[in-house]
């Protein structure tokens, strides 16, 4: 019998002269049949190694520093300072630990000079504000073509629960967010990849170094599983349908590239690892 799954911890890796950091904020523990309906209950037994000691499917909640060139850059800001069941997926989503995460690498709110949001789903935007104010004051806030304006426009109560605060994350960052497009260079060796489905302006990351190569997934992926067949869906995903194309487009170009670094901030475990081709493409973790 497997272990029972637990959080990614903090860890680093070097992708050239470019330091990549996963900074854990929290984990959420979800009913596997909930979120994937359409997985059936034989692709679970199969993998037990992702699920909690309650029988829950667990992800990790979080963000990641990237450090390049004296740049500090963080990718999304977790689920902040609070615990919430969430009962629609079975389970509950708790967070707080992003901030000192990021002091135990080093780092102070103030230092950062970027930070840059996959999307503005609420377990990405967590600590966006703090009492009203950004809490990383000194940073520009880059998100993706699109995505603050769809944030804007949306009424759907479903989309509006998992959706960016008004007052907590969409009142801070009115006037703040910068768009940011496919292919831009936001920093030595980083470079935005478009990645929609999830939401309408989801996008990725790159991150280059010499012949090293990273890509910070964002949600594209919250299961290993997605990896090997790009057609799982979660009921998170705005578009279905695009959603899976994306997965299956990157998952197939990084199978060809066995060097490239995975990182992707909700798979237990570990937040880094490799596509390897083993009977059928799969996840491989680093450490």
């Amino acid at each position: 019998m497997s272990a029972p799954a637990r959080p990614a911890p903090l860890e680093s890796i070097a992708v050239g002269d470019i330091r990549i950091t996963y900074l854990p904020d929290g984990d959420a523990s979800v009913s596997a049949e909930a979120v994937f309906p359409a997985a059936g209950r034989e692709l679970w037994a199969a993998h037990r190694e992702l699920f909690d000691a309650d029988g829950l499917l667990l992800l990790t909640l979080g963000g990641f520093l990237i450090e390049t060139r004296g740049q500090k850059i963080v990718v999304d800001l977790g689920f902040g300072d609070m615990t919430v069941p969430f009962a629609p997926v079975g389970g509950e989503f708790r967070g707080g630990e992003l901030l000192s995460s990021l002091r135990r690498a080093g780092v102070q709110p103030a230092d950062v000079d970027l930070v840059f949001y996959t999307h503005l789903h609420l377990d990405h935007v967590g600590w966006t504000s703090q009492n009203g104010s950004l809490t990383f004051p000194n940073a520009r806030h880059l998100i993706g073509d699109g995505e603050f304006e769809f944030w804007q426009g949306v009424t759907d109560e479903g989309l509006l629960a998992v959706g960016p605060h008004p007052d907590a994350v969409q009142a801070p960052l009115q006037g703040r967010a910068e768009s940011a497009s496919d292919g831009a260079l936001i920093a030595s060796g980083v470079n935005v990849l478009a990645s929609p489905g999830h939401t309408p302006g989801h996008c990725s990351l790159v991150v280059s170094s010499g012949t090293d190569r990273a890509i910070i997934l964002g949600d594209v992926v919250h299961c290993p599983l997605q990896l090997a067949d790009g057609d799982l869906q979660i009921i998170f995903d705005v578009d279905p349908e695009t959603a899976g194309e994306t997965r299956n487009k990157i998952a197939a170009e990084l199978e060809g590239d066995p060097r490239a670094v995975v990182g992707e901030g909700h798979f237990s475990g570990s937040a880094f690892g490799r596509i390897v081709q083993a009977n059928g493409r799969r996840w491989t973790p680093l450490s």
